[in-house]
């Protein structure tokens, strides 16, 4: 009688700690760049508030809005705000592309690379780079308007973050609930609209959201 071949007890644990040490590697890999991925856009909105902060002292005027810009740059050749002290349109509902706008929305970033705050081409015009949306490590970008999602006053937000990271940033910031605090969120589809978010945030692994931030 022809004796059959097969694994052992013994090798079939083995194989199954082999997989289980890899799915528990992989998992953990995962976690430490998500991780990574908080910490960047959490200095990302550090940095763009002190930004403001340190251009507002030391032209005394919103960068975007700032109605000295053309004459104090003019090569590359800066674009002025109207000097109302608000930054664009009040409550955008849609984040600006500023590949094609010219709004002050998007001159703020020019302003901001002319002046040095923020690092990046300062390419002139209506389509120059220099006023593009800067990206953040989620594959978002980063966009500032006047008002949004119940907050006032002028706010930065980071767009395409999974419903974790999302409230892993609010929470390193502020109470941890999309709908509530000086930091909220809301998913793309519902945009940025002066009204505070319908619901909080949904750990569901493909719901994204858009995080603003009062500065």
């Amino acid at each position: 009688m022809k004796r059959q071949s097969g694994f052992t007890l013994v090798e079939i644990a083995i194989v199954l700690v082999i997989i289980g040490l890899l799915l528990g590697g992989v998992l953990k890999g995962q976690e430490l760049i998500n991780q990574a991925k908080i910490k960047n856009i959490a200095n990302d909105l550090n940095g763009i508030t002190a930004a403001v902060y340190s251009y507002q002292d030391r032209f005394k005027r919103f960068p975007g809005d700032d109605s000295g810009a053309a004459a104090r740059w003019t090569s590359p050749l800066a674009v002025s705000g109207n000097g109302d002290a608000v930054v664009g349109a009040t409550g955008n509902t849609t984040i600006l592309n500023c590949a094609t706008d010219i709004t002050e929305n998007c001159q703020f970033w020019h302003h901001l690379r002319l002046a040095g705050f923020v690092g990046g081409d300062t390419a002139a015009g209506a389509t120059g780079a220099g006023k593009l949306n800067p990206q953040n490590a989620a594959g978002g970008v980063l966009h500032v308007q006047q008002g949004a999602l119940g907050l006032s006053g002028l706010v930065v937000c980071t767009s395409n973050l999974l419903g974790k990271i999302a409230g892993a940033i609010d929470a390193q910031f502020d109470d941890g609930n999309a709908i509530t605090g000086t930091v909220r969120g809301t998913a793309v589809a519902a945009g940025l609209a002066t009204s505070p978010p319908p619901a909080n945030y949904i750990d569901d692994g493909s719901t994204v959201y858009t995080v603003c931030k009062q500065i």
